[in-house]
């Protein structure tokens, strides 16, 4: 008999013990003990608590992708005869192979029309920027910032873009969480987390939906086990069973480690790709039918709620059943567990935001809180789990293409400048004007936009269209060799976060802005991303009112940010008061909704048009952040390598394939050759296959809303491999 497989666990110990070994004691403990940010995912880890410390003051908290992220800062530079093969040669390496080389330790230049880098000076580099910058039409240029980069980086870049005479800024975020914005913004007026972190110890009741946080945010799971310590329930509803969502053995718990694991989820729901409205629709329907809506809240604080009923009871259970592949007996069961909360939590991931209907989920979602008013209240509310550090910083200090009418008017008396009014392009269509070849130059900080866009051969068709683009980075990424055969890439290498002259400042998926020292000297030619910005800056605009040699200091940067953006006032003397602080307005202890009305909005939305075939979700595997490859297996499903393809073992037999099958799988977009189908528990019709190697199959439809690409929800075809 197989044995079960559980998350977490001592072999997590061993592979992060064997990690600090290969980084070496002292440095392990250094950056895993000093007061800087963890650089992963934006839970809540690091700053002024300390380096171990999650912002509810929890000690020890540390996770596998924390000291995976540690593990590539530390690495040593890479030798200038690496960086100088050509680029077909450093295509050979996959993800993990790049992303182990090391560090970019110096600037390197590859000119139009050549096949490789090489080092360049940085007084080079910068001049060479200036030229490119400056001989281009600012609208046919864009600006874009993973979440990464601090706020005092991020609020220099926007401000560069603007003065030079662009709102093409844009973030990781419209790939990953902007659904969410939009939608919370249109039901409860505000487009964030609702809850603290402390909030998470107070509920008995999280439901997770769409997210697999045992991989991706495994220091979440510590609260789930918590609830349920606490008698309460935790409900998963995802496609696919995770392993680690059902049950974890906790790295820092012996009593867990000893006993095998802990349960985790209390149920499971396993909706078909692409139903979770449907879902959503069904929970409520539950709950109208046996009476359990908080009539009292719905009045008191709602409007809506009338069309959102009879919109409800018109959407007949069997059509439920239908779409979702779920028994109404099954829906009501978990809508019981909900009715049955004192204080109820409900959390998503990009599985709610990467459709086409990605909005619409989430105002759902809403719809579900304020029916029980599980919101504006302590121990309640609304949790999007977010993936980078401060991909929630970089939006609240403006890197988007439009400000908030009061922002913009705050930052031009502030800084005593005229911005651009003309209307920026987010992230895809930037894209896409790169591939009509309307792009000519690019500045890109931090991340990979090749993997991170949708369709590979797109993506890289794209690139290769924009004469220049200027990178800022700390390692090698598919991004920096692909889509650059004819044209010119410019890579300035920056210092990691513990790195920084300075200190920075993070906002945590709680609202929580976080201060990190810095301070840690590893590589002696690297810079910080402001450094480099003002320079830019200072030769780009020479004419600027704005004092870029001022802003060199993070503390000017800081003083602006407060006086621009509502509710960052605390941020202006966080470095010597050393006091970290939740944005005011945002947690919502009361209910109090920022909409005109002061009340939270029902929303009412059709259901979305149905496809019958096979549906593909692209997914991250254990040892991976973002499109960061740790490691190539993933230990959570099995150590299924990563051109795996997971499917119902029934819908393999349909295909006349059998488990450990080799296969082809393609779409409308792409074909994915080479391709292994494996039996995994996951919803009839639902395929799951690792991102970013399946983005050969993705399309670049986005959420009409949003502007969110459909990565979850691919029509798909399979056949076997001849």
């Amino acid at each position: 008999m197989t044995k079960a497989i559980v998350g977490g666990g001592p072999k997590k110990v061993l592979y992060a013990l064997k990690t600090a070994a290969r980084m070496g004691l002292e440095n392990t403990a250094k950056a895993l003990t000093a007061k800087n940010a963890c650089k992963a995912c934006a839970l809540g880890m690091g700053g002024q608590k300390g380096g171990m410390t999650n912002e509810a003051g929890e000690f020890p908290s540390v996770c596998n992708k924390s000291i995976q992220a540690q593990s590539t800062d530390i690495q040593p530079g890479i030798p200038a005869e690496v960086i100088t093969h050509s680029l077909s040669e450093l295509r050979e390496l996959d993800g993990h192979e790049l992303e182990h080389l090391g560090r970019l330790a110096f600037p390197i230049y590859k000119a139009a029309g050549t096949d490789r880098y090489a080092p360049v000076s940085w007084e080079f580099a910068l001049d060479l920027a200036t030229q490119r910058f400056r001989a281009t039409d600012p609208a046919r240029s864009f600006f874009y910032t993973s979440g990464r980069s601090s706020n005092e980086a991020g609020f220099v870049l926007h401000l560069l873009a603007r003065l030079y005479g662009t709102n093409n800024v844009n973030n990781c975020s419209y790939y990953c969480h902007q659904a969410t914005g939009v939608g919370l913004e249109t039901t409860i007026g505000t487009g964030t987390s609702t809850v603290e972190m402390e909030d998470l110890d107070r509920c008995d009741f999280i439901l997770v939906i769409g997210a697999n946080p045992s991989s991706n945010h495994p220091r979440f799971i510590h609260k789930l086990k918590g609830v349920r310590d606490r008698g309460g329930a935790v409900v998963m509803i995802n496609p696919a069973k995770e392993a680690g969502l059902v049950r974890f053995a906790l790295p820092k718990s012996v009593k867990s480690m000893a006993k095998g694991g802990d349960w985790i989820a209390s149920d499971y729901l396993q909706p078909r790709i692409g139903a979770d409205l449907a879902v959503l629709k069904g929970l409520s329907k539950a709950i109208l039918e046996f009476s359990a809506q908080n009539v009292e809240f719905i009045t008191g604080y709602t409007v809506g709620f009338t069309e959102f009923a009879a919109d409800i009871a018109a959407t007949p259970w069997a059509e439920i059943e239908s779409r979702t592949g779920l028994l109404q007996a099954d829906i009501t069961r978990v809508a019981r567990l909900y009715a049955a909360a004192k204080s109820a939590v409900i959390a998503w991931g990009m599985g709610i935001t990467h459709h086409l209907h990605g909005v619409e989920n989430v105002e759902y979602i809403a719809n579900l809180a304020l029916l029980r008013g599980q919101i504006g209240r302590i121990g309640a509310g609304l949790l999007p789990l977010r993936g980078h550090s401060n991909v929630q910083g970089i939006g609240t200090i403006g890197v988007k293409p439009v400000l908030a009418a009061d922002v913009l008017r705050r930052m031009e008396e502030t800084l005593g400048v005229t911005l651009p009014t003309t209307k920026g392009m987010d992230t895809m269509a930037c894209m896409q004007a790169a591939h009509r070849g309307e792009i000519d130059a690019a500045l890109i900080m931090g991340g990979n936009l090749y993997e991170a866009n949708p369709n590979s051969r797109f993506s890289a068709e794209a690139l290769a269209k924009i004469g220049f683009k200027l990178f800022l980075t700390t390692t090698l990424n598919k991004g920096h060799i692909y889509g650059h055969d004819e044209s010119e890439a410019l890579v300035l290498p920056v210092t990691a976060r513990d790195e920084e002259w300075q200190p920075t400042t993070q906002e945590s998926m709680f609202n929580y802005v976080r201060l990190s020292d810095g301070g840690i000297r590893r590589l002696k030619d690297v810079r910080p991303e402001t450094d480099i910005l003002c320079d830019l800056a200072r030769r780009l605009l020479p004419e600027s009112p704005v004092d870029f040699t001022a802003f060199k200091a993070h503390k000017t940067i800081r003083e602006a940010i407060a006086k621009i953006v509502p509710g960052m006032e605390a941020l202006a003397d966080i470095d010597v008061a050393k006091q970290e602080f939740h944005i005011t307005g945002r947690v919502l202890h009361t209910p109090r909704f920022k909409t005109a009305s002061g009340k939270a909005r029902f929303v009412t939305q059709p259901l979305p048009p149905v496809d019958s075939g096979l549906l593909l979700t692209t997914v991250r595997s254990e040892g991976q952040f973002n499109s960061i490859i740790y490691e190539r297996t993933d230990s959570y499903r099995g150590g299924l390598d990563r051109m795996s393809v997971m499917m119902h073992a029934d819908d393999i037999a349909a295909h006349g394939l059998a488990d450990g099958d080799s296969a082809v799988l393609e779409s409308d977009h792409g074909v994915m050759a080479g391709v292994t189908v494996r039996a995994f528990d996951i919803a009839r019709g639902s395929v799951m296959a690792y991102y970013p190697e399946a983005n050969v199959l993705t399309g670049c439809a986005v959420d009409p809303r949003s502007h969110t690409p459909a990565f979850k929800s691919t029509p798909v075809r399979l056949r076997k491999a001849v």
